[in-house]
């Protein structure tokens, strides 16, 4: 038995079981058949058809679905998204004490802010990476080898990769004027 369906698609159904019924009597199969009555209605046959085509159709509904499979731009946002809030937190952590919202509370003139950073030589994320390693006049260095030891801190060290998050961080606030950033820690 063959069911044409949308899109030219033909499934193919087993014959429904049938009940003949001669004389009062239920017979399976052949014989003299006084009435027919099918035991599986047309509405029983669709619904196996749907519980034969369920595994394809989920499967087709997860492949193409843009919730599970994000175009690449959604998915490098998120990434950037995530960076962000890790420098945010890091920001938070190690500079904020001199460095509230772009500022510099020890040495005016080596803010955070895009202009300073032009003039000290430092608007790259390599150069803002470089201090923030070693240090450089008043700013200590948090790198974990930083040297001398008079111009690293007292406090705790930074890891190389925390170091490039935060100079990532820096250097996107500095660019778009020092927003705010909501770190979800308070």
């Amino acid at each position: 038995m063959h069911h044409l369906l949308s899109g030219g698609i033909v499934a193919h159904l087993p014959p429904p079981p049938i009940t003949i019924i001669s004389k009062g009597n239920a017979v399976r199969g052949g014989g003299t058949a006084v009435d027919r009555v099918q035991k599986t209605p047309r509405k029983e046959g669709i619904v196996l058809l749907l519980h034969r085509l369920a595994p394809a159709l989920v499967s087709a509904i997860m492949t193409l679905s843009p919730t599970l499979h994000p175009p690449g731009n959604i998915v490098k946002s998120l990434a950037q998204t995530a960076d962000i809030q890790r420098g945010a937190t890091l920001f938070r952590r190690a500079c904020i004490g001199c460095h509230d919202a772009g500022g510099n509370i020890i040495q005016p003139g080596a803010t955070l802010f895009v202009n300073d950073l032009q003039r000290n030589g430092v608007d790259s994320e390599e150069g803002i990476y470089g201090i923030t390693y070693y240090g450089k006049g008043r700013m200590p260095g948090f790198g974990e080898n930083c040297t001398p030891k008079g111009q690293c801190t007292f406090g705790p060290r930074l890891q190389e990769e925390e170091i490039r998050e935060l100079a990532k961080f820096v250097k996107l606030q500095a660019d778009q004027g020092w927003q705010q950033i909501e770190t979800g820690q308070d």
